[in-house]
């Protein structure tokens, strides 16, 4: 390829002196020649490049990276498609509108930065056109990859992330362990858990692999074993389960996909492959997630698909049906299970913490991590308050919080608190299950600090002997401006809908039967209206 003299060579003197603008070069020379001279003595400067490659946006550096990979150059419209194009200005426009001001696409931020060039090259197909880095620019960012191989390291894939991909930290936790918690009480109860940070397809699918689902239901031995093991044993457990796991396929797990047909994939053969290639990232450093992406892809683009087959697969976008088939849809199946297989799973399995580039936004870094995942000492109480609300922190074993769940309902919380409600059908489904309230009781002795307020037990133990004794029901009732206006209503065919009478001029209109009564009214000549709370 042509080296960067030889590139800017081609261009007149108004845009070697924009390239050295956006370097923050002040060139002295006055023509083309002896000002490219200058501004490649300047360019070629490791510490110069280096700061420069650093300042790109991540958009940028990815677009770079992926003419590296490819050995320096790649098709011009292959590049532009992907990258944008670059408008075509003469040099009296370009000085007007200033196009490297405000760059309207990824091609542009790198071609007037002379780190992008176009030309024609011979190819087995004759002519044609390409992108590409400038040869010595390219060698220069390849020197330490060469270095390296003399030594005989193996280079990891992609690159240590920039300051701007790791603005926003969030560190790994064994939360998985407290989810997991809620979804076994939650099948336990034959009920719904509230929202978990790990989705419940996840958490199903890997207490599946670990044997404590069943197609039966949850092994209650297997429960046992899990809930009253140290955090740090339960998390193995699940570790363990997954790692060897013919069954967990993080494939059909991606987000806004659909799967169709008789295909399959060999999720394990993908899972090993990935964390093959992760071993060699460093440890603790902060890694960028877009350059190990695209680096696979370069290089294994195949790592799932073991014949090279694109095509027979059927997978969907779910927003708009598009069957994503062929590998031009690299980025939004293989690409997107890599990403989702960093940020995700070995994230909720507490691997790796991960990085945006501001608060809420995608994950663009993650970093391995050497120490344990945040975790808790299950020491912790419960606490119970008189209106029959229990609330338990991270802190609290994971068994005792399972069983109380088995005698309340869940309320969801934003915190690291689980807040659980007593109530009448919450005692019931406990009580068909063989669980009594002197079990409950005793349970809530034992693990609550402070004690349980007395009219809290007293509540209890009244409901064991009566039930429930009150009821609040929720009823549309109907006011009338005459008692004859009623009278009349209870004489039309609208009759039926009508339930308990609360006096001369209201009464409980049946569920379900508001548009009806009012259309009765208008059909009598009285015009109603609905009025709401508030």
């Amino acid at each position: 390829m042509p080296n960067l003299l030889t590139s800017l060579q081609k261009y007149d003197l108004g845009h070697i002196r924009i390239v050295a603008e956006l370097w923050g070069i002040e060139l002295t020379s006055n023509d083309v020649k002896s000002s490219a001279i200058e501004l490649c003595a300047s360019l070629l400067s490791p510490g110069l490049l280096i700061e420069i490659l650093e300042a790109l946006q991540v958009e940028s550096f990815s677009a770079l990276e992926a003419l590296i990979s490819a050995s320096g150059r790649i098709p011009w419209t292959e590049f532009t498609r992907k990258y944008g194009e670059i408008r075509e200005v003469g040099p009296g426009k370009r000085d007007r509108v200033k196009p490297h001001l405000k760059p309207v696409s990824t091609a542009e931020v790198l071609f007037y930065r002379g780190l992008l060039a176009r030309a024609f090259f011979n190819t087995q197909q004759g002519p044609q056109e390409f992108a590409y880095i400038p040869d010595d620019l390219y060698k220069l960012v390849h020197k330490q990859e060469i270095k390296d191989r003399k030594e005989g390291k193996s280079k990891p894939l992609g690159r240590p992330a920039l300051a701007r991909e790791k603005g926003y930290i969030i560190p790994a936790t064994d939360y998985i362990l407290d989810d997991a918690t809620r979804m076994l009480a939650a099948l336990r109860i034959e009920g719904k858990p509230p929202e978990t940070k790990v989705p419940i397809q996840v958490l199903e699918e890997l207490l599946r692999a670990a044997n404590i689902i069943r197609a039966s239901g949850a092994d209650p031995k297997a429960v046992k074993i899990f809930l009253e093991s140290e955090r740090e044993q339960a998390h193995k457990i699940l570790t363990d389960a997954w790692l060897k796991s013919e069954r967990f396929n993080e494939l059909r797990m991606l987000p806004g996909l659909i799967f169709e047909g008789e295909w399959e994939n060999q999720p394990r053969l993908a899972r090993t492959f990935l964390l093959e290639k992760l071993k060699s990232v460093p440890k603790g450093k902060w890694w960028s997630l877009s350059a190990f992406t695209n680096d696979i892809k370069a290089k294994h683009p195949d790592f799932q698909r073991p014949a090279g087959d694109y095509d027979s697969w059927y997978i969907k976008r779910q927003t708009d049906g598009q069957f994503l088939r062929g590998f031009e849809f690299w980025d939004q199946v293989d690409g997107h299970l890599i990403k989702y297989f960093i940020t995700k799973i070995l994230f909720w399995l507490g691997k790796v913490d991960v990085a945006t580039s501001d608060e809420g936004k995608d994950p663009s870094a993650f970093r391995i991590i050497e120490r344990k995942p945040k975790s808790v000492s299950e020491n912790g109480s419960l606490v119970a308050r008189s209106n029959g609300k229990i609330t338990a922190s991270r802190a609290v074993a994971r068994v005792v919080r399972y069983q109380i769940a088995r005698f309340c309902e869940w309320e969801n919380s934003n915190t690291d608190e689980f807040v659980y409600q007593i109530t009448p059908t919450s005692l019931t489904k406990a009580n068909s299950q063989g669980l009594k309230v002197e079990h409950f009781l005793s349970l809530l002795a034992k693990h609550t600090s402070g004690g349980i307020p007395p009219v809290l037990v007293k509540a209890l133990k009244r409901w064991e002997v009566k039930g429930t004794e009150a009821r609040i029901q929720t009823r549309a009732i109907l006011k009338v401006s005459r008692p004859e206006v009623l009278e009349e209503l209870r004489k039309s065919k609208a009759a039926r809908f009508l339930g308990e009478v609360l006096g001369p001029k209201t009464v409980i209109v049946k569920d379900g039967a508001k548009s009806k009564v009012l259309s009765a009214l208008t059909e009598l000549g009285l015009l109603a209206e609905e009025e709401t709370e508030g």
